[in-house]
């Protein structure tokens, strides 16, 4: 009789372990409150047991999509996306568990990346706010603004975990969450009056090698060329570990586009920065396998680095400057009017959000209207002892302030630099500036803004900054 009861209850135990082990799964990136980029065809995924026959259904098409989890219990499939609404739910049934996400809108997805620039939340951080948040935070709720944030972790290999959570858009989630993120969030909820979704992966004081993927790194780079970053010995800074645990997660995730802000970690290696950034856009792309999706970054504030007068940090805008003139479907945020000496995070985090966003709203939504980029550097033209500096996104001509155009300089053959005086030309030339000096005769180049802090004062009419940049390759 004992033996008959130890059997049974071992049948039922065994049993009930099953049927455990049955349960579907699918991770953090598919839960209540998520969204999901509209007018597409999504990915989701999961587990289950082996060999488990998959069924999904969406509350906004009724529509059932099967399929089968492999032999290590893994499962995907793909759903089509209507245009944004929601609130919806998607039920996701194995033979003997279900799964319903609900409250799940249908909108616009992108992803926030970066170091700490990005990572800095509406709170701030210790004796360094951000500027006009306590307004946003007390408006912040908004059910149409979804928002996920990475845990921090990394990896030698490419993961598929995700640690997050979606959260909807109020005043205590909004204070925890990226400024950045949530100040284009909101602008683009606004105009657009689409549901928003903001993935934030984001780490500060990485350097960029860190985000790209491995396979990336050797095609492109030697090993010398890559290998004095981990001088500090941090897990973080390892070449490919955020991008194996922070991006590959997400990929194919459904997006709209990646922001960016990142460089104050690569300031000492701005030579190699262009290509590095060039070929991580590359890398994201192909894995996501998606096409040249959006990607847009913020440039380096000004910001002492080493010295205020020093230039090291100069290098590194151009090198930022030159991947957006160079890299399909990308656009820089340039911030030379808002940095601060004393500190590396600027407190202006929103005007940023915004101005991202308009290169989103011209660029990826089609608005007509909405200029999107400052002055940048075109062409210069020597005129006995005038340089006459050409831009583009000038069209309309300059505004500045404070009096008079802050941060040109000039020099001769002999390649000393001198404070320049800056003359705004009228009629068919109002996109041209022209720059002189008392002690250089015979000009060869022009410099603006090309110190580690500068307070740029040269817009567009629009009021959208223009960038640091020189002539010469000195």
């Amino acid at each position: 009789m004992k033996n008959y009861k130890y059997c049974f209850f071992s049948v039922v135990l065994t049993l009930l372990v099953l049927n455990i082990n049955a349960q579907i799964e699918v991770g953090p990136l598919f839960s209540d409150d998520m969204i999901l980029q509209r007018n597409s065809k999504v990915s989701i995924w999961g587990e289950a047991d082996a060999n488990q026959k998959i069924s999904i259904q969406s509350s906004w098409n009724k529509k059932k999509i099967t399929t089968q989890s492999d032999a290590d219990g893994n499962w995907s499939a793909k759903i089509e996306t209507p245009k944004a609404g929601g609130p919806y739910n998607i039920d996701i049934k194995s033979s003997n568990s279900t799964v319903t996400l609900s409250n799940v809108l249908i909108g616009e997805v992108w992803i926030t990346s970066g170091q700490s620039n990005m990572q800095m939340t509406l709170n701030g951080y210790a004796n360094e706010p951000v500027l006009g948040s306590l307004d946003m935070i007390a408006n912040a709720n908004n059910s149409n603004i979804r928002l996920f944030t990475f845990e921090r972790v990394t990896s030698k290999e490419p993961i598929r975990g995700v640690k997050g959570q979606w959260l909807v858009s109020n005043s205590e989630n909004t204070a925890a969450f990226t400024a950045i993120g949530y100040s284009f969030a909101k602008y683009l909820n606004k105009v657009l009056d689409v549901p928003i979704g903001i993935i934030n992966t984001s780490w500060g004081g990485t350097p960029a090698e860190a985000w790209t993927d491995s396979k990336t790194l050797v095609e492109n780079f030697k090993k010398s060329e890559i290998k004095n970053f981990t001088k500090e010995k941090r897990k973080s800074h390892d070449p490919s570990v955020l991008f194996n645990a922070m991006i590959n997660p997400l990929i194919p995730f459904k997006i709209r586009g990646a922001l960016w802000y990142q460089g104050e970690s690569n300031v000492s290696r701005a030579n190699n920065y262009t290509k590095l950034m060039n070929v991580m856009i590359d890398g994201w792309r192909r894995e996501w396998n998606q096409g040249s999706f959006p990607f847009y970054f913020v440039q380096i504030a000004p910001y002492r680095y080493s010295g205020s007068d020093k230039s090291e940090s100069a290098y590194l805008r151009e090198a930022q400057l030159k991947t957006m003139l160079q890299t399909k479907n990308s656009g820089m945020a340039v911030t030379l009017d808002i940095g601060n000496e004393f500190s590396i995070h600027p407190d202006k985090k929103i005007i940023i959000g915004k101005r991202l966003a308009y290169w989103a709203l011209a660029k990826d939504y089609k608005i007509k209207g909405i200029p999107f980029s400052g002055p940048v550097y075109r062409s210069i033209e020597i005129n006995d002892d005038k340089a006459i500096v050409d831009f583009d996104y000038a069209e309309s001509g300059f505004v500045f302030f404070n009096g008079k155009i802050n941060g040109f300089e000039i020099a001769g053959e002999d390649k000393v630099f001198h404070p320049a005086s800056v003359s705004i030309m009228y009629g068919k030339n109002v996109s041209k500036l022209t720059i002189t000096s008392d002690k250089v005769k015979k000009p060869v180049a022009v410099r603006y803004g090309w110190k580690n802090y500068v307070e740029g004062n040269l817009y567009s009419t629009k009021g959208l900054p223009a960038s640091s940049f020189r002539s010469d390759n000195w």
